[in-house]
This record gives C-alpha cells, sequence and structure tokens, in this order.
C-alpha cells in the first residue's frame, strides 16, 4: 500500500484531499500542517512514497522544508509533488532545481490527474 505524505496547513484542503484520495483507495495517509512537522514525521516514520506539499505555510515552508530535509538526508529519494495557489512564475522555475520534485500542481488539485501520479509512483514508474 502506498504511503502518502501531505504537508499542508489548510484543514478544509486537507480534508477534500483526504476524502478524494481515499475515493481512489488510498489509506495511508498522513498529514502535517507545515514543514517542521513535516520533517518531525520523517524523522520518526518510515519513508513516504510520496510527499504532496505546498509552498506557503507558517512555521516552515514548503521550499525551506525541502532544504531541511535534504541537508538532514530525510528521504531523499521520496517523489515530491508540489500543490500550491502559487501562480508565480518563480515558484516554478525554482521548482524545477529540485530533483525529486516529479509534478507542480496549482490548485485545486486535479484528483484523477494526481491518482494518474500516484499509480505510476506505485509502480516506481516516475524519473527523479
Amino acid at each position: 500500500m502506498i504511503r502518502i505524505l501531505m504537508i499542508e496547513d489548510d484543514e478544509v484542503t486537507n480534508f477534500i484531499a483526504k476524502t478524494n484520495l481515499e475515493r481512489f483507495g488510498y489509506k495511508n495517509i498522513s498529514i502535517a500542517l507545515n514543514g517542521q512537522l513535516g520533517l518531525d514525521y520523517l524523522k520518526t516514520n518510515i519513508s513516504p512514497d510520496i510527499i504532496l506539499l505546498d509552498i506557503n505555510m507558517p512555521v516552515l515552508d514548503g521550499w525551506d522544508f525541502l532544504d531541511k530535509s535534504k541537508e538532514l538526508n530525510l528521504a531523499p529519494e521520496t517523489p515530491v509533488v508540489i500543490t500550491t495557489s502559487s501562480f508565480r512564475t518563480d515558484d516554478k522555475l525554482k521548482a524545477d532545481s529540485y530533483p525529486n520534485i516529479i509534478e507542480y500542481m496549482e490548485k485545486p488539485i486535479n484528483f484523477q490527474y494526481l491518482n494518474t501520479i500516484l499509480a505510476k509512483v506505485k509502480l516506481k514508474s516516475y524519473d527523479i
């Protein structure tokens, strides 16, 4: 069963995402409300198969989470899907500089498309 870590500060987005992911059969979904809690999760749990990561969050944002997780060697091979409300071109360009980011999705999340990505992750047919 695929393990999903969703790092997102918005409770409504978390509820909608979890409900939709469960509808597609994904049951092993963990949620961290900011990047620091995401790091704490990685320090104390088996690495997830994929991380769904928001950029703009309090405490520790998505970019800082990526930098710190790399610095601490936490889940270095884990693919990341950016899920964000940011439409800034420089965020998209910055995402391209992280080799483990496999997709940049603007909200609202297209769960049909996300399911396709998760199926590839499950089959390990993504390219990092």
